[in-house]
């Protein structure tokens, strides 16, 4: 397909309001979500795409319920271990964004382990944007910026497109998709999704599959992206 996105970003939302309306357990639903990951990375990585970022989990989901957010933690290492195999004969690397310190240590260290097992791939690097939290990320970069002029490390000089190296996600996002019909952006990549093209689809994270990712991709292949300029049709 002509006019793949580079970088595509998914809000994985639904989980809980798909296992509610068939009966079950919120925990279901993350779990099907879970497996869901799987599908839609490998078909990203057919697709070509260079860098899909997930939203695992974010700063506002330590509100919810404690058992939810335990079992959201045992998440990874579920993940993973079904996985991880399969990612590795895919080529897909695994990465982070974030702030893994919250997170009990068996999770930190499940996630730690994904990524140094693929940090040698080099097709798809797949990003789990996981405790984490948009306004959070750029505090922290703007931070880290400022201590290094304080340190004379460097001139007050900064551009957007330097500091764009001081967030977890120094990429422009291309294609932003969220699931299950909310139409907001809950605190993620602000910065990043500058010029992004928008997609916000009906269907449930745990239905979201190969067909509904290439559904998205067609639909960004017929956008026409202007940057604020204008097109040859203007």
């Amino acid at each position: 397909m002509e006019h793949t996105p580079k970088t595509v970003a998914i809000i994985m939302d639904g989980n809980g309001r798909w296992a509610k309306a068939k009966g079950l357990p919120r925990t279901a639903g993350h779990k099907k979500g879970a497996d869901q990951v799987r599908d839609v990375a490998l078909e990203a990585n057919r697709r070509g795409i260079q860098k899909l970022i997930l939203y695992a989990f974010s700063t506002e989901n330590w509100k919810r319920p404690e058992d939810e957010v335990s079992y959201l933690c045992k998440l990874p290492g579920m993940f993973f271990n079904k996985f991880i195999q399969e990612l590795m004969d895919n080529n897909i690397r695994v990465t982070f964004a974030g702030e893994l310190e919250r997170f009990p240590e068996s999770t930190a260290k499940v996630i730690r382990r994904a990524v140094d097992q693929t940090s040698h791939n080099t097709g798809m690097e797949l990003c789990l944007a996981i405790n984490y939290g948009s306004r959070r990320e750029i505090l922290l970069g703007m931070q880290k910026y400022a201590d290094e002029v304080a340190s004379g490390a460097r001139k007050n000089d900064l551009s957007e497109e330097e500091f764009s190296n001081y967030l977890f996600v120094p990429e422009e996002i291309d294609l932003l998709i969220r699931t299950s019909g909310e139409v907001r952006i809950s605190n993620f990549l602000l910065w990043q999704i500058a010029y992004a093209e928008m997609i916000f689809t009906e269907r449930p994270w745990p239905e979201f599959d190969e067909q509904a990712l290439d559904e998205c991709l067609e639909e960004y292949s017929h956008r026409h992206r202007r940057f604020g300029g204008l097109d040859d049709e203007n």
